[in-house]
């Protein structure tokens, strides 16, 4: 029998592979979603995933003055699609929550459902330092602590971050501390920036005594300028030779594709020889079925090459 993720993330020492994905608009009927949540069933079935991802959607506009290269569409609860349209999934969901866009009572609501079973979830605090949320991300964690402490809590981990800064990886041990027992990156396109990211955290944890908990590095495909205009209005760094390789390729699904690849696997063998135990996650939240196979047959590539 499998090790559940929960468990393979408690004894951090088990590679895993998740699947991300972003929950219909909240226009689509109930029919809609089911069938949704039908094609994605069969279409990730195959890959023999430890988990899936529900990524919470909330406005940044607060967080970059330009304009969005896409217009802000807002989706379904993650919770509610999990609970109506999921509930057959077989493996564990990690389930997103934008935690400034919810009350305390909203929070504490539903950390107190009993149907959360073997999920996990991850808190997001709020885009910017501007942010007026309704719950703080401390605030959120104090809840999770007092309502349902078995609930697994993963963070965020920003790279680029720690390039602008040199301290994430001083967040992360807080946040560890404070009850985080794994963390998810936004899209790594900037390997560097990410190795330097473990490397710091590795060496942070032996200083303090502690064991690194697992690092889940995401990974998607981008089929267009206009997408890649979009990483760089969320922030993520898309260093300028991999920018001209996109922009010029014949292909550039392909070249992408090519990118994540072999992004995945470096930091895969860095993470082994440090000793950082690590899962992967592929995002998929793109529209465009030729997107949706592309990041499927990447998740299905990476899954051959992850000791599990």
């Amino acid at each position: 029998m499998a090790v559940d993720l929960g468990e393979r993330i408690s004894t951090r020492g088990s590679e895993f592979l998740l699947f991300a994905l972003t929950p219909p608009r909240t226009t689509v009927s109930e029919e809609r979603a089911q069938e949704i949540a039908d094609v994605t069933q069969a279409r990730l079935a195959p890959i023999g995933l430890d988990g899936l991802v529900l990524y919470d959607i909330d406005d940044e506009s607060d967080r970059n003055p330009r304009e969005r290269p896409f217009p802000f569409v807002a989706t379904l609860d993650p919770a509610d699609f999990r609970r109506r349209h999921l509930a057959d999934w077989p493996t564990p969901v990690v389930v997103y929550r934008a935690v400034g866009k919810y009350a305390e009572d909203e929070l504490r609501g539903w950390l107190g459902e009993p149907d959360t079973g073997r999920d996990l979830t991850v808190f997001v605090g709020a885009s910017s330092r501007e942010s007026r949320p309704a719950t703080s991300l401390a605030r959120a964690q104090a809840l999770l602590s007092e309502v349902r402490p078995d609930l697994p809590l993963g963070g965020v981990a920003i790279p680029e971050r720690h390039t602008r800064r040199g301290e994430e990886h001083l967040r992360l041990l807080a946040k560890q501390q404070a009850g985080c027992s794994f963390f998810v990156t936004q899209v790594v396109y900037d390997v560097n920036a990410a190795k330097n990211l473990v490397s710091d955290y590795a060496y942070a944890c032996r200083d303090e005594g502690l064991e690194p908990v697992p690092l889940v590095f995401t990974f998607s495909v981008c089929g267009s300028m206009r997408t890649l205009e979009f990483l760089g209005w969320l922030g993520i760094d898309v260093p300028r030779w991999i920018q001209n390789d996109l922009r010029h390729a014949g292909d550039t699904l392909q070249a992408s594709y090519e990118h994540a690849l072999g992004a995945a696997r470096e930091l895969i063998a860095f993470c082994r020889r440090l000793g950082v135990p690590f899962g992967i996650n592929v995002e998929s939240v793109s529209i465009r079925l030729a997107e949706i196979e592309a990041s499927v047959g990447l998740a299905r590539e990476i899954a051959t090459g992850l000791r599990r």
